[in-house]
């Protein structure tokens, strides 16, 4: 597997996602509020079981970081389409929030806040 499989983040949208309160050299000109990407994954059996064997000699889970990567974008994906739809060309304050569901999967949901972003004059 190569880096691609293991990294995330934004590929070329025009929502700009970022983690910080501000982006250097523009400015807020409204704030649209909250906006969420949300989705639970159940585990695969055969992943579970060869990340328990994985477990008693150690090392990486291979399987299971593809799995929560591909998560977390899918998340992420929804913020940014829920962003869009609300008239957003910004989110503010990204970041990811990952819980088990009920013991049957892990829950990721991506959120921030949605704004609309100008260049400073």
């Amino acid at each position: 597997m190569s880096i691609e499989d293991y990294g995330g983040g934004q590929s070329q949208s025009d929502v700009l996602v970022v983690t910080t309160n501000d982006v250097p050299g523009y400015a807020v000109q409204r704030v649209i509020g909250e906006v969420f990407g949300l989705t639970v994954r159940s585990r695969h059996v055969g992943s579970q079981i060869g990340a328990g064997l994985k477990s008693m000699i150690g090392g990486e889970l291979k399987g299971l970081t593809k799995t929560l990567v591909e998560t977390r974008n899918q998340a992420m994906d929804r913020l940014v389409e829920q962003a869009r739809s609300r008239g957003a060309n910004a989110v503010l304050m990204f970041r990811f929030d990952v819980t088990e569901a009920a013991d049957v999967g892990t829950e990721v949901c991506a959120y921030g806040t949605a704004v609309v972003i100008a260049p400073r004059s």
